[in-house]
């Protein structure tokens, strides 16, 4: 049997705690073929050797690299999160281009193919994960490797007009028809990725998913949602009601409904816009004033960018204006942390709400809306208010679908959410289980995997 050789920016090792859904269906891929983890080593060193540091769990070997101060800032901080980050977002007013850090992101691309090409065997099938790595593959065939390569673009793929407006857009994503099979979220984004390859790319764009650069190589390219293991979290949020920190949630709430969002702190999930959307529900149904809380988890992520700063400023800003106008002194409407919590608390923390709110302005799939359904008490489930820009807006049309921009169309969705009954709640949530009970991550990568080998 051939190995897998799962390459990303970031190796999931084994003894990392907060190891998500997709560390688990990489290992377990991984396991059916003795498989290699390669990535970068989450280190920042003066002066980056080039050594590798080999750790071996059983079947699998996970090998990680280091990079430079230098190398990080240009490629990670600066290329992957200013540039590409914002671009595929849809974000064009906070592109940073610079050529410094374009130049960076092809260097450490060409670093981790050098240190990635003496350890692959004749028949590995090579799978490449997301944005950070776009020109790996190119670089590995000029290397020599031969191997099946498959690529899977783990955020949204904007439409052509905004790729072609970054410099040297061409040379990036054309880089993309060096893989044999480059993966989508979803049909939309599919439907983007060959429309630009036909209007920029000078290529072609098959009906059965056969797509050709301009020079010439013929690759492939689908639709594969990402999904989650439901039966998993279900188990998990099931048992996590006896937690102390979950039961003190359910405590501190009373009587009250509880309505939840958890999100990294980042522009595109559009946390500014639910914290308005809240306050135009607590303006428009005074009614249910002291019936519903709203907690929003947002862990702080890549402070060191400035837009990051000044979100995280914003919605505190935000939070601390609409308690001060709502709150009374038994009642804080808006609960705002910025803590981390384990995987197991926040399906507990799911359990407890009676709806999520998952409203991005753009998302690739966004797995915290699967992973909120997945966590429901069958008896008594809660209700998904989504975004229809989220990749599960695709999947997921039992759940109150909404324009995020529509600060009244969301508080129109909180107060129907909030009043729908108990038999209408439990067909909803019956619908959207069993499809991600039939859709998990299992069948994501056999699915991707199964299209690479064939």
């Amino acid at each position: 049997m051939s190995r897998l050789v799962v390459v990303s920016n970031r190796v999931a090792l084994p003894a990392e705690p907060r190891a998500g859904g997709l560390a688990v269906a990489m290992r377990a891929a991984m396991r059916e073929s003795e498989g290699l983890w390669f990535g970068w080593s989450g280190k920042r060193v003066r002066d980056a050797s080039g050594a590798l540091h080999t750790l071996r769990d059983g079947s699998l070997t996970y090998t990680t690299m280091d990079l430079s101060h230098e190398d990080f800032d240009h490629y990670y901080n600066g290329f992957a999160n200013r540039t590409l980050w914002p671009l595929l977002h849809f974000r064009l007013d906070l592109v940073d281009y610079r050529r410094d850090t374009y130049e960076g992101y092809y260097r450490v691309n060409a670093l981790f193919a050098e240190k990635l090409a003496p350890l692959l065997r004749e028949d590995d099938i090579i799978w490449v994960q997301d944005y950070h790595l776009i020109p790996l593959g190119q670089s590995l065939r000029a290397l020599g490797v031969g191997n099946r390569i498959g690529f899977f673009l783990h955020v949204p793929m904007p439409s052509s007009d905004l790729l072609a407006a970054m410099p040297n857009h061409d040379v990036l994503f054309g880089a993309l028809s060096s893989y044999d099979l480059v993966g989508f979220q979803t049909e939309r984004d599919l439907d983007r990725f060959q429309s630009y390859t036909r209007l920029y790319g000078g290529g072609r764009a098959f009906a059965d998913g056969r797509m050709r650069s301009a020079d010439g190589r013929e690759f492939r390219a689908g639709a594969f949602p990402i999904s989650i293991d439901a039966n998993l979290i279900a188990r998990q949020a099931e048992a996590a009601v006896t937690r102390a920190s979950v039961r003190r949630l359910r405590e501190s709430l009373g009587s009250r409904v509880l309505a939840i969002g958890v999100d990294r702190l980042d522009y595109s999930k559009g946390l500014p816009d639910r914290f308005r959307a809240f306050e135009h529900f607590l303006d428009r149904f005074p009614e249910l004033h002291g019936q519903m809380t709203f907690l929003q988890l947002a862990p702080v992520s890549r402070s060191e960018v400035p837009e990051y700063q000044a979100l995280r400023r914003e919605l505190e800003g935000l939070a601390g204006h609409i308690n001060g106008r709502h709150a009374a002194p038994d009642w804080t409407p808006v609960r705002y942390v910025n803590r981390d919590f384990s995987h197991g608390v926040l399906t507990g923390f799911y359990r407890q709400a009676q709806l999520g709110l998952v409203t991005p302005l753009r998302d690739g799939m966004n797995l915290v809306a699967k992973e909120f359904i997945a966590a429901q008490d069958p008896h008594d489930p809660g209700v998904l208010v989504l975004s229809r820009f989220a990749g599960a807006a695709a999947e997921m049309h039992e759940a109150l679908i909404v324009n995020p921009y529509d600060l009244d169309g969301v508080a129109d969705a909180i107060a129907r959410a909030h009043a729908m009954p108990l038999e209408e709640r439990k067909e909803r949530w019956r619908t959207l289980f069993r499809r991600l009970q039939r859709h998990d991550i299992t069948a994501w990568r056999r699915k991707f995997l199964e299209a690479l080998t064939a």
